[in-house]
């Protein structure tokens, strides 16, 4: 594994979380801000295609272009060796398919809000020219906090995840793919909307519709085949939300949602238990019940009862004596209707224009405040900073999500304003002191560079971000201060401690020495090198590395190689290269046409093997490898 290693010199791994069919995925810390990572490394088998490295680097540049709160958000891209990579934003949780193995399935309500954010996502990508093409329930992350993040954009995409001939790669993703992708038709934004379909069936059955024992077995039913009833795994899912979700699931791209924006507000519409008629097939009329006929007598005329006609004689006589009770009874039920009738309105006033505050988390400004209004609500806004919300989008709502409303009422939304975003000052001419512990105040991290200057020791000399630039607390700001002027004396052929109070009195300091192992026996606990070099300008106690002479055995060799002729003398020098560089073993000039085999016998302090180079006239002419042995005593 390759837990420790260091990416970018910023990236540290420090956590193995998982693979996929072409990535190892570590938790890593970021070691400039010391916030968690997801470093996505690719496996070695992609780093001879050239086509593919070629469309992972176009890839990664379009997934920059996207920053979406429902999507895991690319932040940096590179090569580390042989290893290449992309730096993605942390979720703390667990996938979307973890959730369904652990819970069987998931309510309806709860589906739909995970489905909403999912479109979301991919209503930015779509509106970004990104077309996901793998969007399953391992791809969707649900943040400890309850967020939901849409992953690896990009990656599937240009490696061609769904082509049945991939073998076994395809066995993870088959299932939630369309069937233009099934038969390698073309892949338009409804292919993902079709597969946010089968995550929604899932969800809510906690089964994929289909199975089979190999990957093309499912891509055919895909193709062919009608999905069994949600209705049967999911008996208490409204007929709304199973509409949309079959839909969704249209095998004709053309028959689907056209946008995730469109899916999205169907959701939110067969939440409220609104179904949209397009959503259905037309049901057949019924047919009304028929009256049964009149009765007739055996000569055709219309049947009356025995005694009706005496009934009728008996009843002119008492016409007048009901009248009176007519026109009360008539009074009486003019008022009881009077009664149901306001009681009627009544009633419906209170069903009709009753609502639930809607759930406004996670929404932009245009999102909620569509939503609220859709709702017959006043919608009623209020903006303040946030270091944690993004720039327009919902931070809370009054009343709570699900509160009891009427039609009419105001819902207070606040607003994210992002970050408060104030202009630095300038620090370019003050003492560092002061400017340290007003940007310390402030909450800034401080980097401290200091350069060779004549001004003041600690004159802040320029800043990083420039004066006027926007800032968030937290941030760093990197400070060039002048750490004023002193030039190295020459220490060479010092005793250590004779060189380290030299470089004292000069107002530097000596770093930890070197050793080198030396034949003179005069160089023997003396300074044979300083860097930097005698007369350098460096900041006041700065740091010179001294490398002191240590007795070595003697190791010979020798060199030889030809010499062409040449109309003009030369200057022939021949080097060792040491491991604290050139040593050099022979300088000579040559005169113009001397010719021939030249020997140069080699000696140092190191035996072994290396590199030997010749030069003419500065320029190298010959490199060879020498083995130099111990001399014989």
């Amino acid at each position: 594994m390759m837990k420790g290693m260091l990416f970018a010199e910023r990236y540290k791994l420090e956590e193995f979380i998982g693979q996929g069919g072409m990535s190892l995925v570590y938790r890593a810390v970021d070691i400039r801000t010391g916030h968690s990572v997801a470093v996505k490394i690719l496996k070695s088998e992609y780093n001879s295609d050239k086509e593919f490295l070629e469309r992972f680097q176009r890839e990664a540049q379009a997934a920059s272009l996207m920053s979406h709160h429902n999507i895991v958000n690319l932040l940096d891209v590179g090569v580390e060796g042989e290893y290449r990579y992309l730096v993605l934003e942390y979720v703390s949780g667990n996938t979307l398919k973890d959730i369904i193995r652990q819970k069987g399935r998931l309510n309806w309500q709860t589906t739909i809000q995970v489905a909403v954010r999912i479109l979301s996502a991919l209503q930015h990508a779509h509106d970004n020219g990104i077309i996901h093409r793998d969007i399953k329930p391992q791809n969707v992350l649900i943040h400890a906090d309850g967020h939901v993040k849409v992953a690896d954009f990009g990656i599937a995409r240009m490696t061609n995840a769904f082509t049945i001939s991939k073998g076994d790669t395809v066995v993870g993703s088959v299932h939630y793919s369309s069937p233009e992708q099934a038969s390698g038709s073309v892949v338009e934004c409804t292919s993902d909307l079709y597969s946010t379909g089968i995550v929604m069936y899932e969800m809510l059955t906690g089964r994929v519709p289909f199975v089979g024992d190999t990957p093309v077995a499912v891509a055919m039913q895909h193709i062919k085949d009608m999905p069994p009833p949600i209705p049967d795994f999911a008996p208490e899912a409204p007929p709304a939300l199973v509409a949309v979700v079959m839909k969704a699931m249209a095998k004709n791209p053309k028959d689907r949602f056209q946008s995730a924006r469109e899916m999205a507000d169907a959701l939110l519409q067969a939440r409220e238990g609104k179904l949209d008629p397009e959503l259905v097939a037309p049901q057949p009329p019924a047919e009304g019940k028929r009256q049964p006929p009149a009765p007739v007598r055996a000569d055709g005329k219309p049947y009356v009862p025995s005694g009706s006609q005496n009934t009728q004689k008996r009843s002119s006589h008492k016409r007048k004596r009901n009248a009176g009770y007519t026109l009360l009874t008539t009074l009486l039920t003019l008022a009881a209707l009077a009664l149901l009738t306001i009681g009627a309105i009544n009633i419906y006033d209170q069903v009709a224009n009753r609502v639930m505050a809607p759930d406004l988390a996670d929404y932009t400004v245009a999102e909620a405040s569509s939503t609220v209004r859709r709702e017959g609500l006043i919608w009623t806004q209020t903006d303040v900073n946030s270091d944690i919300v993004p720039a327009g989008y919902v931070i809370s709502q009054i009343p709570a999500a699900d509160t009891p409303m009427r039609t009419g009422d105001s819902m207070l939304v606040t607003i994210s304003l992002g970050p408060v975003q104030e202009s630095l000052p300038s620090y370019v001419g003050t003492a560092y002191d002061t400017a340290y512990a007003k940007l310390k105040d402030m909450g800034f991290t401080i980097t401290v560079v200091r350069i060779v200057s004549t001004e003041p020791i600690g004159t802040v000399l320029q800043q990083r971000p420039q004066a006027g630039s926007p800032f968030t607390p937290g941030q760093d700001v990197e400070l060039t201060i002048s750490g004023g002027s002193t030039l190295v004396p020459n220490v060479m052929g010092m005793p250590l401690e004779e060189a380290t109070a030299s470089l004292t009195q000069n107002s530097q300091k000596a770093a930890e020495p070197l050793y080198e192992p030396v034949l003179d026996e005069s160089q023997i606990g003396k300074v044979i090198s300083q860097s930097p070099a005698a007369g350098t300008q460096i900041v006041i106690d700065g740091t010179v590395t001294l490398t002191i002479g240590v007795a070595g055995a003697g190791y010979t060799g020798e060199v030889i190689f030809n010499l062409d002729a040449a109309d003009q003398d030369r200057t022939i020098r021949v080097v060792l290269l040491e491991s604290q560089g050139e040593r050099e073993q022979h300088v000579e000039v040559y005169p113009a046409g001397q010719s021939g085999k030249v020997t140069v016998p080699l000696v140092s302090a190191y035996g072994g093997s290396m590199i030997c180079r010749i030069y003419v006239d500065d320029e190298v002419y010959q490199e060879q490898t020498v083995t130099l042995q111990q001399e014989e005593q």
